[in-house]
């Protein structure tokens, strides 16, 4: 059975630039090994350990969640807004699977913001975008996340648990939305036929996660995001 990926983290990095770094916390899911350029297998749905992470990292549960609203969750809307790209620009393959979402904070929207900046100066696009929303909300929740201690992913940091030892950058740069975003766009456009695959093979190229289908559960609120922001 698929996981429920529904918990969140509060608005502890009000400066988008600035990594957060907790001890003691369950590894997140999702690990992003380097610029690769061949899909790994996929063989596994996403792990337990992700569920508890953020909990264990901020002390929260469920019953303290913020109230859910189309302005924290990046719900859809009824119409598209003249000149926003359109839901098949954004989902040309449709949703994969059972959907998840969670509230988002300015810090997580800023990050958003951010990740879909560097799509359009990049030139990966809507699409681009939506797939670097998407993998984002898994590895971090949209979190710049530093290093996490004794229990971190190996050397995952930032927004995409990117890792120096694997040459994706400094901590510094890979803790840097900007620099994150870039890396991780560049990466993209390397995969041959990229704006042709489903959302989880696409992003599963890039980060060899050992988790690859956890995906493609956001791809709608990635959708959601691009179209409210581009």
């Amino acid at each position: 059975m698929k996981l429920d990926f529904t918990r969140w983290l509060p608005a502890i990095a009000q400066d988008r630039r600035t990594a957060l770094s907790i001890a003691g916390v369950a590894a997140l899911g999702g690990l992003a090994f380097g610029p690769a350029a061949v899909a790994a297998p996929l063989t596994t749905a996403p792990h337990e350990g992700a569920r508890a992470a953020i909990d264990l990292a901020t002390g929260k549960s469920r019953e303290s969640r913020p109230a859910e609203s189309g302005l924290t969750m990046g719900s859809p809307t009824a119409d598209v807004p003249a000149g926003k790209p359109s839901t098949e620009d954004l989902v040309p393959h449709g949703l994969e699977g059972a959907q998840s979402r969670v509230p988002l904070d300015d810090a997580q929207v800023a990050n958003a913001k951010a990740i879909i900046a560097e799509a359009k100066r990049t030139g990966v696009g809507e699409r681009g975008a939506v797939i670097g929303v998407a993998t984002s909300l898994q590895e971090s929740k949209l979190y710049n996340l530093g290093h996490l201690g004794a229990y971190n992913d190996h050397d995952s940091q930032g927004l995409f648990q990117q890792r120096p030892s694997s040459g994706w950058g400094t901590p510094e740069q890979i803790t840097d939305p900007e620099y994150a975003s870039r890396a991780f766009f560049e990466a993209l456009k390397n995969v041959p036929g990229w704006r042709d695959l489903p959302l989880t093979a696409a992003a599963q190229t890039v980060q060899v996660s050992a988790y690859p289908y956890a995906y493609a559960q956001w791809e709608q609120q990635a959708a959601d995001l691009v179209q409210q922001h581009w």
